[in-house]
């Protein structure tokens, strides 16, 4: 699985295309509170619940909190088949927050 770090995001962020989706796992409060603009939101005891869906995107970059959920996220998605994924494994959406990038947030 390919891993990236949560700052690193923002460039594919920048220049995503129609075939990559951007992957939020965490709780729904976490979701509301503030995310990456145009992320989907599955949370992490769903994920499984998704594989048709993602198996369809070029590459879909996972994120959570800490990098903790994403990277189980990918883990069990790549057990179920699933190669296109990018596991934001180091850092997380308070990174993403802290460094000024866009989000949305209520």
């Amino acid at each position: 699985m390919k891993s990236i770090q949560m700052l690193e995001l923002k460039s594919h962020f920048e220049n995503l295309q129609k075939d990559e989706l951007i992957l939020d796992v965490r709780t729904p409060a976490e979701f509301t509170e503030s995310h990456v603009p145009n992320a989907k939101h599955i949370p992490f005891d769903l994920v499984m619940n998704h594989v048709d869906e993602l198996k369809h995107f070029k590459n879909v970059y996972v994120y959570c909190r800490s990098g903790s959920r994403s990277y189980n996220a990918c883990a069990i998605l790549e057990s179920l088949g699933l190669k296109n994924l990018v596991c934001i494994d180091e850092g997380g959406m308070p990174d993403w927050n802290e460094a000024g990038y866009p989000a949305t947030k209520p």
